[in-house]
């Protein structure tokens, strides 16, 4: 339904209006369960997602007083794309095992020359 929510706080430069209204909306449409209401409650929405985001806006601002070196984006991103990669080997390694079959180390398949994927017939 939406993406994740990013941490705000203890940014250099700080966060911006955009991205904390961003935050605001996820978080609206995710506990609605709704990417975009229904007329009868467009106001109400729209009325939450600004709520929110004027409070999270004095909190990352304001309220919060940061113990760390502020981070950069671009630190928070290459870190993000390691993690990805790492979560993608992950599940590469789990699949190659799965579809290896019981007994057989990952990365190998079955050479039963009876299974044909397209008549999901035999087995892999």
């Amino acid at each position: 339904m939406c993406r994740n929510i990013r941490m705000l706080f203890n940014f250099e430069p700080p966060a911006t209006d955009d991205e904390i209204r961003a935050a605001a909306l996820q978080y609206v449409r995710k506990v609605s369960g709704t990417t975009a209401p229904s007329a009868a409650n467009r106001e109400r929405f729209d009325r939450a997602v600004n709520e929110i985001a004027d409070i999270t806006r004095r909190l990352v601002r304001q309220d919060l007083i940061a113990i760390a070196l502020p981070r950069t984006r671009e630190t928070e991103a290459k870190r993000a794309k390691e993690r990805g990669m790492k979560r993608d080997a992950a599940q590469r390694k789990k699949v190659l095992a799965e579809l290896a079959g019981p007994g057989r180390p990952a990365g190998t398949v079955s050479s039963d020359r009876s299974f044909d994927p397209a008549e999901g017939k035999g087995q892999p």
